[in-house]
């Protein structure tokens, strides 16, 4: 299996601006810049990009980890967190933080714990970065516990 996606930059690092496209048009000239990666303007980042990318693969793993084992989830949620920083003349993906919260009935934290170590380690986003991965993980009683969960 194969995926791809472009970027196109027009400009310098400081002003230019750019567009990501995905073959599945899931993102479609979908802006970054420098504003969007530094400064917190609207649009996207290559962060960010890894951050959903971890989040959506760990999240998929663990939910196969627990299904194989008999236990069915009702509702995962994830979150990665992915920290840039300096490194020398340059930048650094240094750390990504995985928070993941979930409901599977019949399942304690200890298991689950064990779980979500193996997806951590196991799925191919957590493969490919090379950088220190940490999570918080735990079981709650309903999605109405997770942080985006709908009032």
């Amino acid at each position: 299996m194969d995926r791809s996606a472009t970027a196109q930059w027009r400009g310098d690092f400081r002003t230019g601006k750019g567009e990501i496209t995905t073959v599945s048009n899931a993102l479609k000239k979908t802006p970054y810049s420098f504003q969007t990666r530094f400064e917190n303007t609207p649009g996207t980042n290559p962060e960010e990009l890894i951050a959903a990318a971890h989040a959506g693969c760990f999240t998929m793993a663990l939910s196969a980890g627990i299904s194989k084992a008999g236990f069915k989830p009702t509702a995962i949620e994830t979150s990665a967190r992915v920290t840039l920083e300096k490194d020398g003349d340059g930048f650094k993906i240094s750390t990504s933080h995985l928070t993941v919260q979930a409901v599977v009935p019949g399942l304690d934290q200890s298991v689950f714990l064990k779980y979500a170590e193996d997806a951590e380690k196991n799925c191919p986003v957590s493969k490919v970065l090379n950088a220190k991965i940490t999570m918080d993980a735990k079981i709650v009683t309903n999605e109405k516990s997770f942080p985006t969960a709908a009032p």
